[in-house]
């Protein structure tokens, strides 16, 4: 299978909105993670980590809003 093939006969989805779910799944799933590395940072006193850790956390739900509303948007209309 080339990049130029299309699966999504396979899938029932077409690649790019395929693509949108997987990537705002994986978002939500790193802003989850992210939270209990967070923890570990904080209960050892490392706030340079902790803060790297919420950093990267928000960048991941920004990431997942994005890609929430343009599901929406494609999926509405």
């Amino acid at each position: 299978m080339t990049a130029t093939t299309e699966t999504g006969d396979v899938t029932g989805t077409k690649d790019k909105d395929y693509n949108l779910l997987w990537y705002t799944e994986a978002c939500l799933s790193n802003a989850l993670r992210l939270e209990s590395y967070i923890k570990d940072a904080e209960r050892d006193g490392d706030t340079e980590a902790a803060d790297l850790f919420r950093k990267a956390q928000a960048d991941s739900r920004k990431g997942a809003e994005q890609g929430k509303a343009l599901l929406r948007s494609r999926l509405s209309g």
